[in-house]
């Protein structure tokens, strides 16, 4: 089986450009469900990057391309993370001073 590499880096780029275009035309309102959403996401593809990086495959680059997945959804979920904490943190009432 052999894998069209143009085809994948075309449908990557592509649906980059439409993430981007979706997150922005979202309002402030909606931002912390949808990051709890995309952190929900972002989990699963941690295990299917656990799962790939885990088997023993014959070529190398498969390990390393799990490696990079995981590495890059869990930077996604502890930024969402903290995204979503200091968004929360702007909603609390301040105590006034003394």
């Amino acid at each position: 089986m052999k894998i069209d590499y143009i085809s994948l880096l075309f449908v990557f780029v592509l649906a980059t450009f439409i993430g981007l275009d979706v997150i922005r035309r979202v309002s402030r309102l909606l931002h912390t469900p949808l990051m709890s959403l995309t952190n929900a996401i972002s989990a699963i593809a941690v295990v299917g990057s656990i799962i790939i990086a885990g088997q023993q495959n014959a070529d190398f680059k498969f390990n390393i391309i799990g490696l990079v997945a995981i590495a890059a959804s869990v930077c996604n979920i502890v930024s969402g993370f903290l995204i979503t904490d200091r968004m929360l943190k702007m909603f609390k009432k301040r105590e006034a001073s003394k």
